[in-house]
């Protein structure tokens, strides 16, 4: 019996009590995960992104583990509500344009105290002063800084386009127009380096294009680590006390340990490790979280139709953005009609063992957004599900 054959015994083991459809959170599998995202660390502490985990059980399970520290988050409302929750320390890892929340935040010491928001702008400013609402509370602020590699004097462009603020001088003056600005105060700095942590180097069946991106990912890191060391000093000049320097990324957790200039690093999918995540060469994980969805026709020979299924990531549109079907091995989409919202056709041999009412597991392409198609997780443990906890969506919030 292969490794996956295995898993798909005990997974059907531990849900054969459970109707489908539904999500798993294989816990042998996912702390794995969380013992070598801590291994490549190298002794620097990691922020879990909990867009990628979107489940407050599993964010607590992390962050009791020596070696994580702190959430990433993705909206002022969800910070607030993880806070109000217990969680002392959130960094909003975009800027907002929420104002109600921004009113609370700086009318609460306790969430003023755990909240960082993002800013890249002095625009940004303005808009929570006026969002205030009589609040006086200081906002703690953390400055972006964009990573893009630029080539050719400029004209070419490789990476996310995220901050405006590219050189050392750019951030720096932004860090003076904060302190000179009452009520607020500059805490840290974020680089994300999404075409370096988020972009596959090895991807099956295009060798000449997994050298172009090992390439450009050499140059870079060599490039960001040079200027992020510099941007970390002249802000330093003008914010002595800074607290931290994010960086990284699931793909990039070795790479970025090894600058001086970063503090901590920012990891969450390679909890879960979707399939997004299987063309590395640095790492490879296990897939921890899976939906299964049930069998309900047998067309013909060869062919079995599940319910549902077409739960397609964000990104640009491209096959790599579809769940693809993981257990039992050998099944594919019917390329006429691909993963379906309500009903999706899989061909191969495996389907001819397949009766009506049995599981096919899949994976999805990106960590966290499984959590909005499901409002509780099943939490595996060897052969027996141990616990189902809510998702976000669960608990009644869907922030974005």
């Amino acid at each position: 019996m292969t490794a996956r054959a295995a898993d798909r015994a005990r997974y059907d083991r531990a849900t054969a009590h459970l109707d489908a459809p539904l999500a798993i959170v294989d816990l042998d599998a996912f702390d794995a995960n969380a013992e070598d995202l801590l291994r490549r660390a190298a002794g620097k502490p990691i922020r879990v992104a909990s867009k990628s985990v979107r489940c407050r059980a599993l964010l607590e399970r992390v962050l009791a583990k020596d070696g994580f520290a702190g959430v990433m988050s993705f909206t002022l409302a969800e910070s607030l509500w993880l806070a109000r929750g217990g969680f002392e320390d959130v960094l909003l890892a975009y800027p907002s344009a929420d104002r109600a929340a921004f009113a609370e935040l700086a009318a609460d010491p306790k969430l003023a105290a755990a909240v960082t928001v993002m800013i890249d702008d002095p625009a940004q400013l303005r808009l929570i002063d006026e969002a205030r609402d009589g609040g006086r509370e200081v906002v703690r602020v953390c400055l972006e800084l964009d990573t893009s590699l630029k080539l050719l004097g400029r004209r070419v462009r490789v990476g996310a386009r995220r901050s405006p603020l590219h050189s050392p001088a750019q951030v720096a003056d932004l860090a003076r127009a904060v302190a000179r600005r009452p009520g607020f105060k500059v805490v840290g700095i974020m680089a994300y380096e999404g075409h370096i942590a988020g972009v596959g180097d090895s991807v099956a069946g295009h060798p000449l294009r997994s050298r172009a991106v090992r390439l450009m990912q050499a140059t870079a890191r060599r490039e960001l680590a040079e200027r992020r060391g510099e941007v970390v000093r002249a802000v330093r000049a003008v914010v002595p006390d800074l607290e931290f320097v994010n960086g990284g990324g699931t793909g990039s957790v070795q790479h970025t340990a090894a600058e001086d200039a970063v503090t901590e690093i920012g990891a969450g999918s390679g909890l879960y490790v979707p399939r997004l995540f299987d063309n590395y060469t640095s790492f490879s994980g296990r897939p921890a979280a899976l939906f299964a969805q049930p069998v309900v026709r047998r067309p013909g020979v060869g062919v079995v139709t599940v319910l549902g299924g077409g739960y397609p990531a964000s990104g640009a549109p491209g096959r790599d953005r579809l769940p693809v079907p993981h257990l039992p091995e050998g099944l594919r989409y019917d390329p006429q009609e691909g993963p379906g919202e309500v009903q999706t056709p899989l061909l191969g041999s495996p389907a001819d063992d397949l009766l009506i009412g049995d599981k096919v597991w899949f994976r999805h392409a990106k960590a966290g957004e499984l959590c909005e198609r499901f409002d509780v997780l099943h939490l595996i443990e060897g052969d027996a599900v141990t616990a189902t906890v809510p998702t976000y969506r669960g608990e009644g919030h869907t922030f974005l």
